[in-house]
């Protein structure tokens, strides 16, 4: 930096960067290669990953641990690929900021090597996304794509440096501090309260409902709002049911705890949200998944919903009535006009029992003892030995159902991260997720289809020290399409199986090939101290757990058709 306050872009980025606090970025080469120095002069640890997807839900995942944006990079023709990695992070609400380099202006239009237009690829996946053509620009465009990513629904943010590496915009000059905020701040930034007369009506509407089901949602979750949920569902003698995403925001093993609702649901949670003539959703986007296609709750059933984002109140359901608000923030003030109203106990104690007899009805499952190993008794297993800090990260499919089903969380420190819809996320999504953890334990769960999207991440474990225990259901096949494959075949035995069957694969000899310790897990009774080394080790550690293909993860339940 000069004595009249000039400095390059690189300098500047990395001390704005690194001034938020951040202790890692992903990237894959060969990008901003003097910003990457810069940042690990100034203590920040640049990941080097295998793929730009893998750098892509590194930082979603760090995003979404650290309640702050997570930052990956690539030069000019890894954007595609940046670009496509971003998807998860848009659906899973994670404040990525995505850095590109693009070929010169003089360059363009002109068929440079390697060079497409690259707005278009971003338009989907992010919520702003900027060309930085100048130095000069670079300041105001980096803080605008921060405010953005964090702002109301928190969403990835793209800007792409003029440069094929983002050399143009690193090696101009700006004077600007280098200053991101005046003061960092976790998801959600602002904690606006719903307007007091939308409160009031909504406790009214409350008040007169004699079977409330409270199902809530991801934006819940980022707003931290667990205690005032689990408060007003006391109050009110509310089941509780969530999406996926928001599995552990309260002890799944409260007497309230209804379980996951919708698509990747255990039986309990449809039933019972089905059952109420009133439904609370609390930060919750009403998707497909989590209402089951909009059959759980019914169309006409009596909504009321709390948002921060107004164009998701009452999208799906017309019957609503919204509070615009922090859902922390807004329970808060609802819980006191609520109070403690005498409330009859009838709805929450069939809940209890509904959920009480899947429970007992799983229990031999939890409790097998024989090979092949049921992914039950593995996910009860996980339960037992996680920390109570601990933080598991799950891939879509079979490993989001059986974990939302079957692994509990004490709604009081241990965390639960899941894929939005990308197979494959997990793994390197577990290495973010360890990034920003610090010295908690960060667990990998995800079948050997989704591993093997980016098990070369097992060098980047080893390379970085990411001390992540990854949980391998190694079923030699995609489990989940299994029912499907044999229904339009027919169910002629094995015909179409090839479509779905792979392996056998010994993932021990894979991660040992890294330089990664592997546990070989063959026997129920071996998972146990399996997971307990692997817990305590100081380095990436895999578990590869030999199960089944032909188990079915629960079904969801489904209201009877007309």
């Amino acid at each position: 930096m000069s004595d009249q306050g000039m400095m390059n872009g690189a300098e500047w980025l990395a001390r704005a960067l690194a001034g938020t606090g951040m202790s890692h970025v992903f990237f894959v080469e060969s990008t901003m290669r003097r910003t990457l120095l810069a940042l690990g002069d100034l203590g920040v640890t640049p990941i080097l990953a295998h793929s730009e997807k893998g750098a892509a839900y590194m930082a979603d995942a760090y995003a979404r641990v650290a309640g702050r944006p997570g930052v990956c990079m690539a030069q000019s023709v890894g954007a595609a690929n940046l670009a496509s990695g971003l998807q998860d992070a848009w659906l899973g609400r994670s404040p990525v900021i995505a850095f590109t380099g693009h070929k010169e202006p003089s360059y363009q239009h002109r068929n440079a090597y390697q060079e497409i237009a690259h707005a278009p690829m971003f338009s989907a996946v992010t919520k702003f996304s900027s060309p930085v053509y100048s130095t000069e620009e670079l300041p105001r465009l980096l803080r605008h794509a921060w405010r953005a990513a964090l702002a109301d629904t928190p969403r990835p943010t793209h800007l792409d440096f003029n440069g094929l590496q983002g050399d143009v915009i690193e090696l101009g000059q700006t004077a600007e501090p280098p200053v991101l905020e005046n003061e960092a701040r976790h998801i959600p930034v602002h904690r606006p309260v719903a307007d007091e007369r939308d409160i009031e009506r909504a406790a009214s509407i409350l008040a007169g409902a004699r079977r409330i089901a409270i199902v809530a949602g991801d934006g819940a979750l980022s707003s931290q709002a667990g205690p005032e949920l689990l408060a007003l569902a006391e109050a009110l003698n509310a089941p509780v049911a969530t999406t996926l995403g928001a599995r552990a925001i309260i002890p799944t093993t409260h007497r309230l705890a209804a379980g996951v609702a919708g698509s990747y649901s255990a039986p309990p949670a449809n039933r019972i949200v089905h059952g109420a003539d009133l439904v609370l959703f609390i930060g919750c986007d009403t998707g497909d998944q989590v209402t089951l296609n909009w059959t759980v709750p019914a169309r006409d059933t009596k909504i009321v919903q709390i948002d921060a984002d107004p164009l998701e109140i009452g999208r799906s359901y017309p019957n609503t009535t919204g509070l615009l608000g922090d859902p922390k923030a807004t329970l808060a003030r609802l819980n006191q006009i609520v109070g403690r109203p005498t409330r009859d106990s009838g709805f929450a104690e069939e809940a209890a029992r509904i959920v009480a007899d899947w429970r007992v009805g799983m229990a031999q499952l939890v409790a097998k003892n024989s090979a092949p190993i049921a992914v039950e008794r593995l996910c009860a297993e996980v339960t037992r030995a996680l920390p109570s800090d601990g933080i598991v990260v799950a891939d879509t499919g079979y490993s989001g159902i059986w974990t939302g089903t079957m692994i509990d969380f004490n709604g009081a420190g241990q965390g639960y991260q899941r894929a939005a819809g990308s197979l494959g996320w997990a793994f390197p999504a577990s290495l973010g997720a360890q990034c920003a953890a610090g010295p908690r334990k960060v667990v990998c769960f995800t079948g050997d289809g989704g591993f093997y999207y980016h098990l070369a991440e097992l060098e980047t474990a080893r390379r970085c020290r990411i001390p992540v225990t990854i949980i391998v259901n190694n079923n030699s096949g995609f489990g989940q399409n299994l029912t499907g494959v044999r229904r339009i075949s027919g169910n002629r035995p094995g015909r179409g199986e090839e479509l779905v069957r792979f392996g056998p694969t010994d993932f021990t000899e894979v991660a040992r090939s890294f330089g990664v310790r592997g546990i070989r897990v063959e026997q129920p009774q071996d998972i146990a101290p399996a997971l307990q080394q692997a817990f305590a080790a100081d380095e990436p550690v895999l578990v590869d757990v030999v199960t089944d293909l032909e188990p079915r993860a629960p079904e969801a339940w489904s209201p009877p058709r007309a």
